[in-house]
């Protein structure tokens, strides 16, 4: 299965679904039980059906997911690989920076990223230094492009001021539920000025998973498809939105991938967008800052 782009102006694009490893080789903390091999092999699935764009960061499982990432993708041709990693906001300091990311290609096992993110802003670091350090790790072809995690417009206007080169994403939680991109403008800004928004949990944790709503069960009904699918393509559906998920199982993997290559009506998604119950404004696990 090909998994289609989403391009920005400016020539950058992105697979428009991806595979999250959060809770990959742990979580905070590596597992020391961790099922390594099962979930290898749920990453090899996964780009074996057409997943490229894999999605790790320095602070999950203390770095073992990034190191399980790198096994995984082994004997692979890198440049059909869409790799994106991020930096902890702990290292956000010019040198700290430098080897965080280059911790990170190490335990990837690869010369390069395709994209590097700020997983979140440190209010104790200047943004000016931390993007100075991004350009160098540019300039020196360790990563191909630049991007932010939970920024709100302000804090994504402040850093692009600071830098001659284009922040091309910004991750955040975004999904039926959780819309604080909408309320705060953030979509909108995206949407405007050629950046992708891409949305972490699509399918909140499974509970966007589940039936009995009865405006989602009717949207399922329609296209024939499941929750999960509606949602994860109802986030695709719109303007310079991508997603990602965790997807180690086969049949999880599978539902995803029906998710993918149909449209939504646009009154559909403006139905969902507008009536879809139980909205929250602000994210529960990390707000924009």
């Amino acid at each position: 299965m090909t998994i289609p782009l989403k391009s920005l102006k400016s020539g950058f694009s992105m697979p428009i679904f991806g595979f999250g490893t959060w809770r990959i080789g742990g979580d905070y903390q590596k597992n020391p039980l961790n099922p390594d091999k099962e979930q290898i092999a749920g990453i090899r699935r996964a780009i074996n059906n057409g997943i490229t764009h894999i999605d790790t960061a320095e602070m999950y499982a203390q770095g073992h997911a990034e190191e399980l990432v790198g096994r995984a993708i082994k004997g692979y041709n890198r440049k059909k690989l869409f790799i994106v990693s991020k930096v902890w906001p702990t290292h956000l300091k010019f040198e700290d920076l430098l080897r965080s990311a280059a911790a990170s290609l190490k335990r990837i096992k690869t010369d390069y990223l395709d994209l590097y993110l700020i997983h979140m802003p440190n209010p104790e670091v200047p943004l000016t230094e931390t993007l100075s350090a991004m350009d160098k790790l540019k300039e020196d072809g360790l990563i191909k492009n630049i991007g932010v995690s939970n920024f709100t417009v302000k804090t994504f206007t402040t850093a692009q001021n600071l830098t001659h080169n284009k922040i091309v994403a910004n991750q955040v939680h975004y999904n039926l539920i959780y819309r604080e991109p909408e309320i705060s403008g953030l979509l909108e800004f995206c949407q405007k000025n050629d950046v992708l928004l891409v949305a972490w949990r699509p399918v909140e944790k499974g509970i966007l998973a589940k039936t009995g709503t009865e405006l989602l069960d009717g949207i399922c009904a329609k296209y024939a498809k499941t929750s999960a699918q509606i949602a994860i393509n109802w986030l695709a559906s719109q303007k310079n939105v991508i997603t990602l998920a965790k997807m180690v199982d086969k049949n999880h993997l599978l539902e995803n991938l029906g998710a993918l290559n149909w449209q939504m009506d646009k009154r559909d998604i403006e139905k969902l967008r507008q009536f879809f119950p139980g909205q929250k404004q602000v994210s529960e696990a990390v707000p924009l800052a």
